[in-house]
């Protein structure tokens, strides 16, 4: 252990030698490179977790530049995924952790093999359906988990101990109808709320990561960071034997879904478009085929097709989609199956 680099963290009575030594062999998954991710993967790089796997599905923009820590002018204009700029720049600050980038989506499909063999699942994402997911892979294999969200200058956040708090299903039965609550497109989004649920949401992984779980919050915390206003809701009492994911078993989210699953992009007039079953697509051929069509950019790790002079669409290796420039999802499935062909 270099104790000179963990040495202040060392000496907090919190943490400690032996919490030090804890924190070099944990292992994390965070989920979402965005705003809330790139804190909580600074935070824990810095800290000296020994292995960080960051998961994201989309590329660097000039508009996430004004929050997103991580990111820096050079990868916006690469168009870099997210979880590779987060690689480049988190491995320069600290050489000494395993960052495992992994650029996809998280679904059923894969959601078990990326989050079952870690001790700490962070939320770093922008809607329900993934955090529901992750509440069902960590609820079943017995993962704490740490909550959190973002928008305008309001923030919440709630650590998951599986078999002694509330999961997210008992506080939430089901995902906020559209159009019901506030998102980045409709309501903006202040950098340094991010950074403060984040934080949040840290300091709660490293207790649970040292074992220091008489520590962990039992409740539900909300933040207004523009009129400094914050309520602690208690949630230790709140566990429903009637939830259908940690009263009752019942796994819904993690069960096969038929046909190809879209997603409305927080703040970003996009829709994502990804396939039933994932398939690996050969980029520079697909990019060739495309030039046909209209202007083609293309990288190692995705291409991009301007398929109007206002939409265009971004391919993974995957088979993911980003139709950009539209939130009509006639439209953009019309565009995929034009130039896509599934």
């Amino acid at each position: 252990m270099d104790r000179s680099r963990y040495s202040r963290q060392i000496l907090f009575d919190g943490i400690g030698e032996e919490g030090q030594r804890k924190l070099l062999t944990s292992r994390v998954a965070i989920v979402g490179m965005g705003a809330l991710g790139t804190v909580l993967a600074n935070h824990m790089v810095r800290a000296g977790v020994g292995f960080v796997r960051v998961i994201d599905r989309d590329f660097v923009e000039a508009s996430n530049l004004q929050r997103q820590m991580l990111y820096d002018e050079s990868h916006a204009a690469d168009g870099m995924p997210k979880a590779m700029a987060a690689y480049e720049t988190l491995h320069r600050v600290n050489s000494g952790v395993q960052i495992e980038p992994v650029v996809a989506d998280l679904t059923w499909q894969n959601a078990e093999a990326l989050l079952s063999d870690v001790n700490l699942v962070l939320d770093g994402t922008d809607n329900f359906q993934v955090r529901f997911l992750i509440n069902d892979v960590c609820v079943k294999h017995g993962i704490p988990w740490v909550y959190g969200g973002g928008v305008s200058a309001h923030g919440m956040t709630m650590p998951i101990l599986p078999g002694d708090t509330p999961c997210l299903r008992c506080m939430f039965d089901s995902a906020p109808a559209p159009g019901t609550t506030q998102t980045c497109d409709t309501a903006g989004v202040v950098g340094p709320i991010i950074h403060v649920v984040a934080s949040y949401q840290a300091v709660e992984g490293m207790k649970i990561l040292v074992g220091a779980l008489d520590k962990v919050r039992r409740t539900m915390l909300n933040i207004g960071m523009w009129d400094y206003s914050t309520n602690s809701i208690d949630i230790s009492k709140a566990r429903r034997a009637d939830c259908p994911c940690c009263g009752r078993g019942e796994f819904l989210y993690l069960e096969t879904r038929a046909g190809d699953e879209t997603t409305t992009l927080c703040g970003r007039n996009t829709i994502q478009i990804s396939p039933s079953e994932p398939w690996e697509v050969d980029l520079p051929a697909l990019a060739k085929r495309l030039e046909t069509s209209g202007r083609v950019e293309s990288n190692k790790f995705l291409v991009r097709f301007y398929a109007t002079e206002e939409i265009r669409l971004v391919i993974f290796e995957d088979g993911r989609v980003l139709v950009q420039g539209t939130d009509d999802l006639s439209v953009a499935r019309s565009l995929y199956a034009k130039y896509i062909g599934m």
